[in-house]
């Protein structure tokens, strides 16, 4: 039986609405302020949200970014008192269903309805027939699953991908991930590292050249476009690439040919695009250091790798995959992990992401050598300074509270599931006061999304400020 949330400060739209939908044989709820509602959508599943935008607590427009962080999202359809032409606008861009004013007729919000649960059916439908090949992608956060159905909608067609993420997040491997479960898997997979090719060379290291055309071109030379013709073409650092060949690329990128440098006819490859950047490209377009009709060419479809530290529950997945594939592949002496060691990973902020976790574990493995427990003596000397800062700052906040804070029971007379809702009032109340305010922050620290975290702070009737 779908389900169906219908979001509105107006009890009687809520009561004729859930009337209508019931006829329809779905199981409909309602909340009436912003808080309750995000706080049901991230404790149950729905197949579609009727989301009003004036709301008591909060604008719905701003809760669409936090909604489509839950894994199998339900869809959103706005309501609106006022027909708004700009807020219309701003719907479509950020991809709700549909759009409709409460004054609307039975007719248009059942129709509305209907289609959207005949595309999630659809949709889900899809999605339970291909298994994506991973690759060496490991994490079970919602993040990173948030990200793998990003693969698997652009192993699905031929566009231009654009994957954005800070350094050591694992870029190219999501790019492999989309060529192994493409239509291209059986070609080749050309990286080109955009940072690392000299400005002279980049034109003829991609698009080849003809023997003669410059010096040192002793032969014809197969650039690698075309070495990625029926497969594709992985663009690391494409930030890097020089103005003018970018010019040239988008033609190439077209028309899918190109003039090799110093030949005189043109060739093709049937290539697919795949680019990745730790920049932030708009801003180089604003600056004039990127052209803007090469980059909204090249991400026609964008997916952005979330940083280590904002999916920290991963940490454990990928310490244990790394060194089980160093056991395997390299023989390395075994060892087992102590809980201090594992406190320390989950401590550090990991600026270097993913990258800088393995080297860490490579230099760990190094230090303790054939020592079978690794404790956090073996860890490098700026990861245990930046936690025992952390620590002693910790220890410095909780003097500063109150005698009656710090004096109160572990364990008091209340059942388990209001104890269990007690702390969790206490450890919000905490972070929110930890972090004074910053709800990027808080998310971070506690693995919550930001949806996630309003919710409980509606539920709990804790002010951010």
């Amino acid at each position: 039986m779908p389900k169906v949330l219908i979001i509105d400060d107006d009890l009687e739209i809520c009561e004729i609405l859930v009337k209508r939908f019931k006829r329809l044989d779905h199981e409909v709820k309602y909340s009436l302020t912003l808080g309750q509602g995000l706080d049901k959508i991230f404790s149950e599943d729905f197949d579609v949200v009727f989301l009003d935008v004036n709301l008591p607590d909060g604008n719905g427009m701003d809760a669409i970014e936090s909604i489509r962080e839950k894994i199998f999202a339900p869809e959103i359809i706005i309501m609106t008192g006022k027909g708004d032409l700009e807020g219309a606008e701003l719907a479509m861009k950020a991809r709700v269903w549909d759009y409709i004013q409460k004054s609307g007729t039975h007719k248009e919000f059942k129709f509305s309805l209907i289609r959207a649960l005949e595309y999630r059916q659809q949709k889900q439908s899809k999605t339970s027939t291909k298994k994506i090949k991973r690759g060496a992608i490991i994490g079970k956060s919602r993040q990173i699953e948030v990200c793998l159905r990003s693969v698997s909608k652009a192993s699905n067609n031929d566009i231009p991908i654009l994957i954005s993420g800070e350094t050591g997040t694992g870029k190219e491997l999501f790019a492999k991930a989309i060529h192994e479960n493409s239509l291209r898997y059986q070609n080749d997979f050309i990286v080109v590292d955009c940072a690392s090719l000299p400005e002279h060379l980049v034109e003829s290291v991609l698009f080849g050249h003809s023997k003669g055309a410059f010096t040192g071109a002793d032969s014809d030379k197969i650039g690698l476009i075309k070495l990625a013709d029926k497969g594709t073409l992985f663009l690391d650092e494409v930030g890097e690439l020089p103005m003018a060949v970018q010019k040239k690329f988008l033609r190439a990128l077209q028309e899918k040919r190109f003039r090799p440098v110093g030949g005189k006819k043109e060739i093709s490859s049937n290539f697919r695009l795949i680019s990745a950047t730790h920049r932030d490209l708009p801003e180089m377009v604003k600056q004039d250091r990127f052209r803007d009709d090469f980059y909204f060419r090249i991400a026609s479809l964008s997916i952005e790798i979330p940083p280590l530290r904002d999916r920290k529950s991963d940490i454990s997945l990928l310490v244990t995959y790394h060194m089980d594939r160093k056991e395997k592949f390299f023989d390395e002496f075994p060892h087992q992990i102590s809980d201090e060691f594992l406190k320390n990973l989950f401590g550090y902020d990991w600026p270097g992401n993913v990258r800088e976790l393995l080297n860490t574990i490579d230099y760990a493995c190094s230090e303790g050598f054939q020592e079978p427990m690794l404790f956090a003596k073996h860890l490098p000397d700026h990861i245990r300074v930046f936690n025992i800062k952390a620590r002693i700052k910790k220890h410095k906040s909780f003097e500063s509270k109150p005698d009656s804070y710090k004096n109160r029971a572990p364990v008091e007379q209340l059942g388990l599931k209001d104890y269990i809702e007690k702390m969790k009032h206490n450890y919000v109340t905490d972070i929110i006061s930890h972090t004074h305010g910053d709800i990027k922050t808080a998310c971070r620290l506690s693995d919550l999304s930001r949806g996630h975290l309003y919710a409980l702070l509606k539920k709990y009737d804790i002010s951010s400020s």
